[in-house]
């Protein structure tokens, strides 16, 4: 699967790059993941990781995993969470201190098993 976007200020195209780069000392561990598979495939990564907790949370020592729509930004009207950017598709990610390897691999097999082929119609 691929993603459609994503945001991590480390990156040189995230609008605060520039602010992030000269405030901090790094770009800290948050990753926003926008899926191209839509809603079903940010559920399926969601549901399929092994290391990453489903919880709510800005971060701690261990690995989370959340879906914005349906959690932290559940009581936003749809066309409003759309207009901020906040999609079924979208995944957060709030990295902790578990082995970087073990993470890495943990997505890994979370997106092998995404299901391929066409995102369903009416799916954002």
């Amino acid at each position: 699967p691929e993603f459609s976007r994503v945001l991590y200020p480390g990156l040189p195209d995230h609008p605060g790059h520039e602010i992030a780069r000269r405030q901090m000392s790094g770009f800290g561990g948050m990753v926003t993941l926008t899926l191209a598979g839509g809603a079903a495939a940010a559920t399926s990564l969601l549901t399929s990781t092994r290391l990453f907790a489903c919880a709510e949370s800005l971060g701690g020592v261990e690995s989370l995993i959340n879906h914005p729509a349906s959690m932290t930004h559940a009581s936003v009207p749809a066309n409003v969470r759309r207009r901020i950017g906040v999609g079924d598709d979208m995944v957060r990610l709030s990295v902790g201190v578990e082995d970087a390897d073990d993470l890495i691999a943990d997505l890994e097999q979370a997106l092998r098993g995404i299901p391929s082929g066409p995102n369903p119609a009416g799916q954002p």
